[in-house]
């Protein structure tokens, strides 16, 4: 019988560089005291270095699919930001969002094979986001705005979590309205309801 564990992340990219390797999961039984702090690096130096994966992730696929942009890393509040910035991008981003949503799901996993812990990166192509985010807190004014004139609720078009904790903190923003979900993925909704 071996003592190592059974669910340690191994990185199997021969290419990684031996210091981004992590090390191995604590054998069980093997814990510190409980008054013992974690160390590690800030929050920040870790996701600055999520950033850094994604970003080096991204340029090799840009040029694999033959895409020219250039690569923007930034860190907002509790996830790192990685933009893709330039013209003809619309294949990335594909109807709706539809390929930049699995983009940013498969760079995600690419930091998470790199670093072992589960990314909440947020990718954005060509301004796509930024433009969508603007378009959604006109959405969600407005059914608000509807709900304080009718006093009924109105429900939204299906949308990805990224769509509706944008609606979910416009709609916080008014008075007199309140908003949830409901419904399960791929058709989760926001409600917008008079405040009770």
């Amino acid at each position: 019988m071996t003592d190592t564990p059974v669910d340690t992340p191994i990185d199997i990219d021969p290419a990684a560089d031996p210091a981004d390797q992590q090390a191995p999961a604590a054998v069980a039984g093997d814990s510190a005291p409980e008054d013992a702090v974690a160390e590690g690096p800030p929050l920040e130096t870790l996701l600055v270095r999520e950033g850094d994966i994604a970003g080096d992730y991204l340029e090799r696929l840009l040029d694999i699919v033959d895409y020219d942009g250039d690569i923007d890393l930034d860190v907002e509040g509790d996830r790192a930001v990685v933009a893709v910035i330039g013209a003809e991008l619309q294949g990335l981003i594909g109807t709706n969002g539809a390929t930049l949503e699995a983009l940013q799901e498969l760079t995600r996993l690419a930091v998470q094979q790199r670093t072992g812990v589960r990314s909440r990166l947020m990718l954005d192509i060509g301004g796509y986001r930024a433009r969508r985010r603007a378009a959604l807190a006109d959405i969600a004014r407005s059914a608000a705005s509807t709900v304080l004139s009718s006093g009924q609720a109105v429900r939204l078009d299906a949308m990805n979590p990224f769509e509706r904790k944008v609606v979910h903190d416009s709609v916080a923003a008014v008075e007199g309205v309140r908003s949830e979900s409901e419904g399960e993925e791929p058709e989760r909704r926001v409600v917008v309801l008079p405040d009770r």
